[in-house]
Parts: structure tokens; C-alpha cells; sequence
């Protein structure tokens, strides 16, 4: 199966005021798309850990051309795209009903020793994948997220159970919910489309505390951009990410 294919309808759980889609709830369903597809191509979390190794989400970049509504029937699609380095790359994408792509995504994982934490390089896994070579849902490569200046502290979350997952860290997808309980909800309700990329840089333990950084960005684009970091309260950084908002 080189492309997972998953139906489904959005949930009232998974939108918001304006009665669309959430930035919050597409990275859950790419998460899960990842996952299923993994097991079905053997390269699960049962099969990696038999030698030792894990699958760590390094950097993912998310496009929503359009928010879909609540109900509205739509297809999500995920294959894997080969390699770029270190990183092993995943596509994703949304469809509505007459197979329009509404959201689409590209997402950078690492294998990593389980003892050692260290990245291994992914060609032993990958080269038992499917490449589909040419099917890109985002033609442009993911870069590293550069430092921005003149940011400012706007919280801090301390995490609690219900941010922890399997790996016993803050799941990826809980850093997208505070990023967007950090931004004016205004905003988020209004936006037609969104653009979102983020790095993982460290990972969070249960009860330890994040600081969150933000500032608005600068630029020609129409719409909102900001910038964020999550820091460690003893200063690593831990997550960088950059969202772009139209109304």
C-alpha cells in the first residue's frame, strides 16, 4: 500500500468558533495517518523497537488552502517520499468531496537509538519503502527555522498528563494547541487559509516547565505572521515555529 487512504468527517471536537477545521486537529490526523501507514509497511513502533529504534518527528510544514466545515466528507491521503538527509520525509494531503486538495503537508522524521539517542541514518529503513518519486504534496524542501530576535515571553505551560504521550514527552500535535492558545483567537477564527511550519528541537518531560515566546513578523505577504519559540525555563530551546494567517 504505498499511499494510506483514510475517509472521514470532521468531527465537532475538531473546529472551532467559525465552525471550520483547526490547525490543532490536522497535525492529529497527519499524526495518525503516520502511524497507521508505518505499521501497514512494517516499519511500526513494534518493528523499530525489536532493533532498538524509534521514529522521532524532527520538522513538519502544513498548508491549509482551505479550512474545511464541520461534516464535510473528506479523503486523507499520506505516503512516504525517501530521504533528505538524515531525515526520512512523509507527504500528506486532504481532499474534499471532488478530490480537491485542501491541506497539505511534509513532515522530516529521524530514526533514533533508543539507548543512545542518537540519529541513525535512515537508508536500511527507507529503502523498504515506497519513494513515489515525483508525488509531492509541497514541492519545497523544509528547512531549519532560523533565530528570530525581539521576541517576547507570553506564557508558559507546565505539562500535565494529558500533554505526555507513549514516549513519556509532550506529544508533537500539543505544541500546535499552544501555539494557538497563544495567538488572538480573532485571528484564528477568521483565517481562510494558514500556513504553519515548525522544528522540534528538544523534547519536554511531564512537569516541566516551557516558556513561550512570540512576535509578529514582517513581510509583503497578505495577512499575519508570527514567529515562536517554546524555551526550557534553564534556556534550550525546545521548539521554533512560524505561522502565516489570511483573513
Amino acid at each position: 500500500m504505498d499511499i494510506w487512504q483514510h475517509r472521514f468527517s470532521v468531527a465537532f471536537k475538531d473546529i472551532d468558533p467559525s465552525d471550520r477545521l483547526t490547525l490543532g486537529a490536522v497535525f492529529e490526523y497527519f499524526q495518525e495517518a503516520s502511524i497507521n501507514h508505518a505499521e501497514h509497511l512494517g516499519v511500526g513502533r513494534a518493528s523499530m523497537a525489536q532493533s532498538g529504534q524509534v521514529w522521532i518527528l524532527s520538522r513538519i510544514s502544513v498548508v491549509l488552502d482551505r479550512r474545511p466545515q464541520y461534516r464535510e466528507t473528506l479523503t486523507l491521503r499520506s505516503w512516504p517520499r525517501g530521504t533528505e538527509k538524515l531525515f526520512a520525509l512523509r507527504d500528506y494531503d486532504i481532499r474534499d468531496a471532488s478530490d480537491t486538495p485542501l491541506v497539505r503537508g511534509r513532515s522530516g522524521w529521524l530514526i533514533v537509538d533508543r539507548e543512545k539517542l542518537r540519529p541513525l541514518r535512515p537508508y536500511e529503513v527507507v529503502e523498504k519503502l515506497p519513494l513515489n518519486q515525483g508525488f509531492d504534496a509541497l514541492p519545497k524542501a523544509m528547512s531549519a527555522l532560523s533565530v528570530r530576535d525581539g521576541l517576547n515571553k507570553v506564557g508558559e505551560r507546565r505539562a500535565a498528563y494529558s500533554d505526555i504521550d507513549y514516549n513519556r514527552h509532550v506529544n508533537n500535535t500539543r505544541y500546535i494547541q499552544w501555539i494557538q492558545d497563544i495567538t488572538d483567537p480573532a485571528l484564528l477564527e477568521q483565517a481562510s487559509s494558514m500556513h504553519l511550519d515548525i522544528n522540534y528541537l528538544g523534547e519536554v518531560k511531564g512537569g516541566a516547565i516551557t516558556e513561550l515566546w512570540s512576535a509578529p513578523l514582517k513581510g509583503a505577504e497578505e495577512g499575519s505572521r508570527f514567529a515562536f519559540e517554546g524555551r526550557r525555563q534553564d534556556g534550550p530551546v525546545v521548539f521554533r515555529a512560524e505561522l502565516r494567517l489570511v483573513p
